[in-house]
């Protein structure tokens, strides 16, 4: 496929391209390193190419802009980082490994709740702490230096305890001044006990807990419901924190006998315990509609399920074809062989096809979607362990007991325990946001489609912006076929879907990811605040893992304008 704009053949050339390559070259760049494992590589270079031409997939930016040059970049997009431990000499350590993963293309997540409350003393040296939130601000300082590969701003998310005791400076960190910690996401991490407390109107201890967990100095007593609307105040007002329901992301963790995380990926969609990494890739589900904007409009569902398991090879190939910034990184990658092969296009395809986003039969049809790929992810994955073995951290008995696994087709649960499963999680649904953009402006992820046309904001190497006039896909198809006739009833916008109906999609499709889900949930400047807290609390009844939101206004600004 060509590019149908100027604005994705431009995101090619300053993002993706290397040196003077055509669009084919770079397909067949990505696909021979990626194949360049393989025993049969031409066959396998062949495979890759056919599922690259034409945007079907879309493995992560880092995979594309990288794979195959001479560039010193991994090919991950993000890490979690290791604990840091509560010291100058810890704090330090901990700076440096993010810098040098910076510094190949790598965005980093940190949990900062190791770190002793401001005010508290320091037993080895006497001093008193300064707190968490003033060491995140040596990081963002990092964060700003490093240059990282490319036209790309430097990614990082910091998680924090619902019980530690500077929660409260963590999340008003970014409430008054939106420059303060511009290169962090921020998340607090909610445990079950602190909802129950939440609906039922309890004290709330906050207590410092050390490396290993055990309370270290004074506990003090808040309001959980307090706290809780503070929480919503401020993301209301800076769409800052996210929430993480962090007991929930271990309890369905398919490797719970052996982690406990306590941070994901800057944009959420990968929870990791220390030194993990995220390998993406998406399927672009536009490219399976046949007859668009046609009463025989259909989705090819075989054409989709064949391309699954080459997806899953490829992603699982990235790790034995990627370098590492740090030797821990290079040891854990291998040792689970996680990769999160996920979608995009979403909203495209459902208007294409004369769905509604906001329908319940839209939600059926992507859970539908959701599921098929799923079981063809854990099929090619198993036949993957046949070929060439379990991934190390295989323990059969546990790992069938996890609840995702639990939940699996009686057949796929039997295959794993006789021939194991290569990669400990295979799915996830990342934001997608620069390749959607590539792969001619495709809605992202699973979010809704934005607008028609909107004007984009893009980051350039010099660190300036250029803006562009971009049309969505699926609008642009249309006005191809019917020239200024109306679009459809189906076309709906991001600001025409209420808060629960981002929600729903979204809940409609966790049972079928084994890691996580990227999704942004849309408020309006005029929203009320009273509902806005539902959102959240809904998120957590409906078994979502996390739940952001973001509402436009003085504060928050857009990249985004219709």
């Amino acid at each position: 496929m060509e590019f149908l704009n100027r604005f994705s053949k431009q995101i090619w050339e300053t993002k993706y391209r290397n040196r003077d390559e055509t669009v084919e070259d770079t397909w067949r760049r990505v696909a021979k390193a990626l194949a360049s494992i393989e025993p049969h590589r031409e066959y396998w270079e062949k495979r890759f190419y056919n599922l690259l031409e034409g945007f079907r997939f879309l493995p992560g930016g880092r995979i594309i802009a990288s794979a195959g040059t001479k560039n010193r970049a991994t090919l991950f997009n993000c890490f979690v980082m290791g604990a840091i431990e509560d010291s100058m000499d810890g704090i330090f350590d901990a700076l440096k490994e993010g810098a040098l993963t910076m510094q190949q293309g790598g965005g980093v997540g940190y949990n900062f709740s190791t770190l002793r409350p401001k005010g508290m003393h320091a037993h080895s040296t006497g001093r008193i702490a300064s707190g968490p939130v003033s060491f995140m601000r040596i990081w963002n300082t990092m964060c700003a230096t490093v240059l990282t590969t490319g036209a790309r701003r430097g990614a990082m998310i910091a998680t924090l305890r619902c019980d530690h005791p500077d929660v409260l400076d963590f999340v008003r960190a970014k409430a008054k001044d939106a420059r303060d910690l511009n290169h962090f996401n921020l998340s607090v991490m909610i445990t079950d006990d602190f909802m129950k407390a939440v609906r039922d109107g309890a004290d709330w201890e906050l207590a410092f807990r050390g490396m290993r967990g055990e309370h270290i100095g004074p506990a003090k007593t808040v309001s959980a419901r307090e706290l809780w609307h503070e929480i919503m105040t401020c993301t209301y007002n800076s769409a800052e924190p996210g929430v993480l329901f962090i007991d929930r992301i271990n309890r369905e963790n398919n490797l719970w006998y052996l982690e406990e995380i306590s941070a994901t990926n800057p944009c959420g969609e990968i929870p990791l315990p220390p030194y993990g990494a995220c390998d993406l890739g998406s399927l672009n589900l536009t490219q399976f509609v046949v007859d668009p904007f046609t009463p025989q409009a259909h989705f090819d569902f075989e054409a989709l399920a064949d391309c699954v398991p080459d997806c899953v090879r490829m992603l699982d190939n990235v790790i034995d074809v990627s370098s590492f910034p740090l030797r821990r990184q290079d040891k854990q990658a291998h040792l689970s062989r996680r990769i999160g092969l996920g979608v995009t296009g979403l909203a495209d395809a459902l208007v294409m096809q004369g769905f509604d986003y906001r329908d319940s039969n839209a939600r059926d049809w992507s859970a539908g979607v959701m599921e098929l790929i799923r079981n063809r992810a854990y099929e090619a994955s198993i036949q993957l362990s046949r070929e060439k073995g379990a991934f190390p951290q295989f323990e059969k008995d546990s790992y069938l007991k996890s609840p995702f696994i639990e939940r699996l087709p009686h057949a796929i649960r039997d295959a794993i325990a006789r021939d194991g499963i290569r990669n400990s999680h295979c799915l996830a649904i990342a934001p997608t946001g620069t390749i959607s953009l590539l792969a001619n402006n495709i809605s992202s992820g699973i979010e809704p489609i934005f607008s028609e046309s909107f004007h984009r904001r893009v980051l350039q190497v010099d660190g300036t912006y250029l803006e562009y006039d971009v049309t969505d896909y699926a609008a642009a198809q249309w006005r191809e076929k019917n020239g200024s006739a109306a679009l459809p009833h189906s076309f709906v916008y991001a600001e025409q879907i209420e808060p629960m109906d981002h929600l729903l999609m979204q809940a409609a499709l966790q049972p079928y990811i084994d890691n996580s889900i990227s999704k942004t949930i849309n408020v309006a400047e005029s929203f009320p605040f009273e509902r806005f807290a539902e959102i959240y609390e809904r998120a957590y009844e409906l078994g979502l893992k996390g739940c952001t939101t973001f509402r436009s206004n003085p504060i928050t600004g857009s990249i985004l304008r219709s």
